[in-house]
């Protein structure tokens, strides 16, 4: 099996939410949906006042960080919450009793309730869809038109995120809490 992760070159992002929209469309949400399996936020300015001589704004794409380590799936009392056999972070909404317990473990506010079923969900890497289709992509990435976003297997050292991990540098968000988070921000 393979341990999916995904590297964003987030620099390259121009917020022009194609993602966003691949992602809702590959999933069946609502298109005017709010910060829905992954979003793109956005940091304004750069520089001090009265200082602007740089002023910038930075786009940065979000969703489910696929923690090895998830608060969520430790929370969650029925087990809906769950890592397959990818590594993958998924949520079984048969199991789900909308606690709300893995939505205020989460440190990366990835969570949200899906009107449609009344349970929480997340991003889960397009395993329902395309993953399970044998495709070798998500949604997302698929429709980057700057190349944001590097899909694929962590263990696989000839594949394209393994080789953008070892050769460029990279962070995770909040990985002082000890999530270990397979999604890698590129610098």
């Amino acid at each position: 099996m393979a341990r999916y992760g995904m590297a964003l070159d987030y620099k390259n992002c121009i917020n022009c939410k194609a993602c966003e929209t691949a992602c809702k469309e590959e999933n069946g949400i609502l298109r005017g949906a709010d910060k829905h399996r992954i979003w793109v936020g956005v940091s304004e300015l750069e520089g001090q006042y009265p200082f602007l001589d740089i002023v910038s704004n930075t786009f940065y794409p979000s969703q489910c960080q696929h923690c090895e380590d998830a608060p969520c799936e430790d929370v969650c009392p029925t087990q809906a919450t769950y890592t397959d056999e990818n590594g993958v972070v998924r949520v079984d909404s048969d199991k789900c009793i909308l606690c709300s317990y893995c939505m205020e473990a989460c440190p990366y506010d990835a969570r949200y309730v899906d009107d449609r079923t009344m349970t929480v969900d997340k991003c889960n890497f397009c395993s329902e869809t395309r993953i399970a289709r044998g495709e070798t992509t998500t949604a997302c990435q698929n429709t980057c038109p700057t190349k944001v976003r590097i899909f694929g297997d962590l263990d696989d050292p000839n594949s394209e995120i393994s080789e953008v991990l070892r050769t460029r540098e990279h962070f995770s968000l909040k990985s002082h809490l000890g999530t270990n988070p397979k999604l890698f921000y590129l610098t």
